[in-house]
């Protein structure tokens, strides 16, 4: 059953001294100042390590409701796009990765803009590795990175109240130095959550995609784990509760029910709702227990446990599901070792390494799955190559190699 989904609401930004926020703000976070229309806004970095500025003169099509103006970056539309029950605006500009000239550990932003009342910027960046990228992290007080990082991304949100005034970014300087290491985080992460239905075909989604019939992609409800538009650097694999069934699936939605909530993070990491036990949806936890008095975020009544929406065809096509159901997923990126980036799809799963094999279920296009090894079996020819070579996935999951665009992350293993 479809039901009305919150996405992304409102970014928050912050100085070294000063917290920014917007009007919608999740009780378990303080109210910090807001200041005056209009009022100029510099975020510093501390001095050293490698600087560079983001390039805010390109706007495309993996861009979201962001314009260039002679006085700087702008929402396009200051308004929520099909979704009358959204209280704010939003839009996204991704820059092109930059290299480093060594890795880092620690990213850190500094934003020259005009911010009216109610409107918000923030600067997010992501590191790539050699098991592929991080999650996004705010950077404007600096984004901590486990491992070393080689290439950098950044993308610049802004957000503003339905109908009102829109923040103007003039600039974004992005620091890239070291840190002392946090804690690698445990790979592989799964969870038993609560599935819905995403449905909305027509409408867009957080990273910009038209929904289609029959679509394969999910949400979770953090841009965290957001991929960009045709990626899927953050992939989830949804199985069902017997494990006859899976998908691959990237993450193009942020939803539902909350915007904040990488429920899969441990406590340290965890965006809002730090006391809830690692794994567990807010929303699960309101519904099933009363926290946080039985609501969401924006103080909406949560009717379903719901920690992940499915696209029409994951839900139907993929795990063949009929109604609303508890699935166990693994959050991809969690993970470590060899990625296959499927060029070609929906690709169908199969037991062995033939097509005369029963199916398991479907990888998605763009969805970046996990290789475990490879054996040989049938010849198939595909969109990329000719080739004998059949991937497994997990016990009991094979696809051919023909149609994996690329693989990264290490090398594969024969079985």
């Amino acid at each position: 059953m479809t039901r009305p989904r919150c996405r992304t609401r409102y970014i928050l930004v912050t100085t070294l001294a000063l917290a920014l926020t917007a009007a919608l703000v999740p009780a378990t976070s303080p109210v910090p100042a807001t200041p005056a229309v209009g009022h100029p806004l510099t975020l510093t970095a501390a001095p050293g390590g490698e600087r560079w500025n983001a390039d805010l003169s390109v706007v495309d099509r993996d861009d979201v409701n962001v314009r260039r103006s002679a006085a700087g970056l702008r929402l396009r539309e200051a308004r929520a796009a099909g979704r009358s029950h959204s209280a704010v605006a939003e839009g996204m500009l991704l820059t092109a990765p930059r290299a480093l000239t060594r890795p880092a550990t620690r990213v850190r932003a500094e934003i020259t803009a005009s911010v009216p009342a109610g409107a918000t910027v923030e600067a997010q960046v992501r590191g790539w590795r050699a098991s592929g990228w991080t999650e996004w992290r705010a950077a404007t007080t600096g984004a901590v990175f486990d491992r070393p990082v080689s290439r950098v991304q950044t993308r610049v949100v802004l957000t503003a109240p339905a109908g009102g005034a829109t923040a103007t970014v003039r600039g974004v300087q992005l620091t890239a130095d070291a840190a002392a290491a946090v804690s690698a985080a445990t790979p592989g992460r799964t969870y038993r959550v609560y599935a819905t239905r995403i449905g909305l075909v027509g409408e867009l989604t957080a990273n910009g995609r038209t929904v289609q019939p029959r679509d394969h992609f999910a949400a979770l409800p953090s841009r965290r784990g957001l991929s960009p538009l045709n990626s899927g650097d953050y992939t989830v694999r949804v199985c069902t509760t017997t494990g006859s069934r899976c998908e691959y699936a990237p993450v193009w939605d942020v939803g539902p029910w909350n915007t904040r909530d990488d429920y899969w993070n441990p406590s340290a990491v965890r965006e809002n709702w730090k006391n809830l036990p690692q794994g567990r949806p807010e929303a699960q936890a309101a519904y099933q227990s009363g926290y946080n008095g039985g609501r969401d975020q924006f103080g909406r009544t949560v009717l379903n446990p719901a920690g992940i929406d499915l696209a029409d065809g994951t839900f139907w096509d993929g795990l063949r599901l009929t109604t609303n159901a508890w699935v166990d997923v693994a959050y991809l990126w969690t993970g470590g070792g060899p990625r296959g980036v499927v060029g070609d799809g929906p690709l169908n799963i199969r037991t062995g390494a033939s097509t005369s094999y029963p199916t398991r279920g479907l990888a998605a296009r763009f969805a970046n799955v996990p290789i475990q090894c490879y054996v040989t079996g049938q010849s198939v020819a595909g969109p990329y190559r000719t080739t004998t070579r059949w991937n497994r996935l997990a016990t009991g999951q094979y696809v051919s190699h023909a149609y994996i665009s690329a693989v990264y992350g290490g090398s594969v293993p024969v079985c």
